[in-house]
């Protein structure tokens, strides 16, 4: 099977899309490097030491960008064959902006019937990035935009949902409720969905430093899916930094 994905796609497009972040950590440590030389000793080292400490913080989180986007399991989708997720017929696809996976699923899955949604609301999700990557990718053929409060599909039609790295786009823990709460009733009796998420924990604080505060932690994730009625809940890791969730419904709590 030919790869969509092209080398480094995912560290090539975290450069790309946040390159102001980027040029402005260079100038930082540029600066603090030439200071750390004209002051005094003392200075100078602590100086030195910060400039090296800002510098090994952005290369640790590219790397591990790299390894997560581009050398791990995660885009080759084979886990969801691992997972016994790879053959419904009916998918849904739901993204915030930014979509990498449905010409994948497309290509992975074959299944019978794709819908895409996006959910991005350039009033609510303001990053820059999102609105850069939305100008370099055109939007799948078929994408339609929605909310998050209503997806545009009858009561149990999907049979598999995945929301690949969006969902926490959602920031308000209620809206992100009712749309799960959403999801489900558009999830097909015994249907499953697939969020997948980078967590707030040791191994992303270790890797993105405040950055993995744009995520959620494991109990956060665990509280929504309760107050939206989902009971039954697995989780596995596709690597150290991204976790799957994977929801049933089994037509209990509605």
């Amino acid at each position: 099977m030919e790869s969509i994905r092209q080398p480094l796609q995912g560290v090539r497009n975290i450069l790309r899309f946040n390159w102001h972040f980027y040029a402005i950590a260079g100038v930082g440590v540029g600066l603090l490097l030439a200071l750390s030389f004209l002051a005094d000793t003392f200075l100078g080292a602590y100086l030195g030491l910060v400039a090296l400490a800002v510098g090994w913080v952005v290369v640790v989180s590219l790397v591990v960008s790299a390894y997560v986007y581009d050398f791990s399991p995660l885009y080759r989708l084979r886990w969801l064959t691992e997972l016994n997720l790879a053959s419904q017929p009916v998918v849904a696809n739901i993204h915030a902006g930014f979509d990498e996976s449905s010409a994948l699923l497309q290509q992975r899955l074959n299944p019978a019937k794709l819908w895409v949604f996006d959910f991005y609301n350039p009033n609510a999700h303001t990053e820059v990035a999102i609105k850069r990557a939305r100008q370099k990718y055109p939007a799948y053929a078929g994408t339609q935009a929605v909310g998050t409060t209503y997806l545009p599909l009858p009561d149990n039609t999907a049979e598999l949902v995945v929301l690949m790295l969006a969902a926490h786009e959602i920031r308000n823990e209620q809206e992100r409720t009712a749309f799960f709460s959403e999801v489900r009733r558009i999830t097909a009796p015994g249907g499953k969905v697939v969020v997948i998420e980078h967590l707030r924990d040791a191994a992303n604080l270790l890797a993105y430093n405040l950055g993995a505060f744009h995520f959620y932690s494991q109990k956060a994730w665990y509280r929504v899916f309760g107050a939206a009625s989902w009971q039954h809940v697995q989780e596995r890791k596709i690597t150290p930094f991204v976790s799957v969730f994977i929801l049933t419904n089994n037509g209990a709590g509605a």
